[in-house]
This record gives C-alpha cells, structure tokens and sequence, in this order.
C-alpha cells in the first residue's frame, strides 16, 4: 500500500495568554513579513511583539484566552484523512499539520512525516490564494527542515477551486436566508490586507483575492451589490484597498446593510471572530449600517473538505496551481514563474 503525507500549512496561533508575545516574535522576525537584514528586523519584531502584546491578548481573550486555528485545523485533518480514505482505499495517508508562527511548527511535522516514512508527500496551504508572505513562507520554513524519504508535490493556489466558491456559495446563501433574506445589501469579500509594494513588486495575492471574489458573485445573482475590501491593516505603509472598516461605513451612509464574506480564511479565528465579528460590527453600529451579517469560513464544509481530497490526489508536479486559475503576465512572484515553469 502507497504511503500518502498530507502536509496541511497555516499561520498558526497561540494557545494562551502567554504564548501571545512570543507568536507576535516568531511572525515579525519572518523576513517575508518584514523585509529587512537579520540585524534591523529582530530589534524591530521584538519591539513590535511587545508594544501589541497587551492588545493582542485582549482580543484572544475574547476566544477564551488563545487562538481556535490549531483546534480547527486538526478537525479539518481528521476530515480530510477520512475523505481520502474514502476516495483512495489503496492509498495509506496520514495528514500532518505544520504552522509557520506557533505549534506545531514545521520541525515537530517533518520528524512526524520522517517517521512515517511517506512514498509521496503533498504540501497543501489552507491559504486558497497564493502570496510570498504566506505559502512561500510556509514552503521555504517546510524545505529548510524536512530531510526525509518521500517524492514532494506541492500545491501553490487553488483560489477559484469548484469546492471552495462552492463552499462560500453555501456560506453566502445560508447567512442570508437565515437573517430572512434581507433586501438593500451589499456584500463584502473581505480578505486579509497586505502592504502595496507587496503586491507591486509581483506578488500575486491581489489578482488571486479578485479571481475567488468574482467566481463567488458569478453564482450568486441575488447579489449584485458587491465589492472586494481588506482588513487588518497595521502600520505605517500604504495597504491594499480600500479597507472593510470603510466599506461598512460608507454602506451605512447609502443606507444600506452588509454581508460579509472572509474569503481568505478556510478557518475561523482573530480576524474573523474579533475583528469582523466584534470591532466590525461595533463600527456598523456606529455607521448605521444594518443588517450587519458575517458568512462563516468553509471550515469542514462537505464541498471543501472533498475538493482539498481532490486537490491531493490529483496534484502533479514539483509545484502547481489547483483548479482553473492561472496568474496572468505581470506577477513576476507567482510561484510558477519563480519555479521557470510556464504558467
């Protein structure tokens, strides 16, 4: 029987109060968060995990004191392993999980996998769409560590996936019809923010958030007020726009509610349960933007859970796109392109 290693990716978070500062640590001194010489960036990430430390804790501690992604995350593999099984019963496959900030990290999943002693391993991030700050990261952490037995594919993107827009389809209509289907809305794809030159300097993550907004709006004609908006912007620099804060606002003042979807997220956590669910919803109030409805992430949807089985096992290649998308000329950092393959 063929040995299968899943290797699922995500940022991770921390499991307690005390974990917060040193999570915040381990994500500002990644150089693709802050692209500076080791000797600049590790002051700067310790001075900016300490001055966010007390604010960090006090939105975890509104989840019960840390982070739901691990828990959520597990539930996902446990699902997927089942799916696979279902779908390939002469295929033995195990999912690993491996985070970039907090644990499990991406050492603790490379001595699981050894010790499995795969045939084949698919690296698989649960971040749909594809951005040198996230899966490249993830990839090069996973690269720098594992040393074992097994033939490697790894999956870059899968933003216009038939499972996940499916997924989010679900999501969508659900939200809605449970709050009764209210008329006068807007519906915001909300997905994680990014600084500008990021994306300027051919990340390709923009033009992929756009590529699932649209697959999702296609699908959904009762909807034909939507936008796409960015959350979770910090710093100083100019992030991509406009922001979903503004949106809701500007919303309010047309008189008009909002229906948010996270459609960078596969699961819930700080972004979605605190910021949308909490200091969003404070500023609709505040806005005067009613209804105020959130779309819950794909989580263990039916339809996501099957298309990540698909995505393993029909995977091939070093690394390659899932799904229909391609990254159109000009994205000089789509994994594929930095690869020499052809996209």
């Amino acid at each position: 029987m063929k040995k299968l290693a899943v290797v699922l990716f995500n940022l991770g978070g921390p499991d307690d109060q005390k974990s917060v500062k040193p999570f915040l640590f381990n994500l500002f001194r990644d150089p693709a968060i802050i692209p500076l010489p080791t000797v600049a960036r590790l002051p700067l990430a310790a001075l900016i995990s300490t001055t966010r430390a007390k604010m960090a804790a006090a939105n975890y501690a509104l989840m019960g004191g840390g982070s739901p992604l691990l828990p959520e995350t597990r539930v996902q593999a446990k699902a997927l392993a089942a799916v696979l099984k279902a779908k390939a019963p002469d295929v033995e496959a195990r999912c690993f999980i491996a985070m970039r900030y907090w644990k499990p990290f991406a050492a603790q999943a490379a001595a699981e996998v050894a010790a499995f002693a795969p045939d084949e391993i698919v690296l698989l991030p649960l971040y749909p769409q594809y951005s040198t700050t996230t899966t490249a990261s993830s990839l090069k952490d996973w690269l720098a560590v594992y040393k074992g037995p097994g033939r490697t594919r790894t999956v870059c993107c899968y933003p216009t996936a038939q499972g996940l827009i499916e997924a989010h389809v679900q999501a969508i209509g659900a939200t809605w019809v449970s709050a009764g289907s209210p008329p006068n809305l807007r519906l915001l794809f909300s997905a994680h923010g990014l600084p500008r030159r990021v994306v300027e300097g051919g990340d390709p993550y923009q033009a992929q958030i756009e590529a699932t907004a649209a697959a999702i709006a296609a699908r959904l004609p009762q909807f034909p007020d939507w936008r796409v908006c960015y959350q979770s912007r910090v710093g100083r620099l100019v992030w991509l726009g406009p922001n979903t804060d503004d949106e809701i606002r500007g919303a309010g003042a047309e008189g008009k509610g909002v229906l948010i979807a996270p459609i960078a997220f596969v699961s819930e956590h700080v972004e979605t349960l605190v910021e949308l669910d909490h200091d969003y919803a404070k500023v609709a109030r505040e806005a005067g933007c009613s209804p105020y409805l959130r779309a819950k992430t794909p989580g263990v949807s039916e339809a996501f859970i099957a298309e990540l089985a698909k995505t393993v096992l029909e995977t091939a290649g070093e690394i390659t796109p899932h799904g229909p998308w391609r990254c159109p000329a000009g994205h000089a950092k789509c994994a594929l392109r930095m690869k020499g393959e052809a996209a």
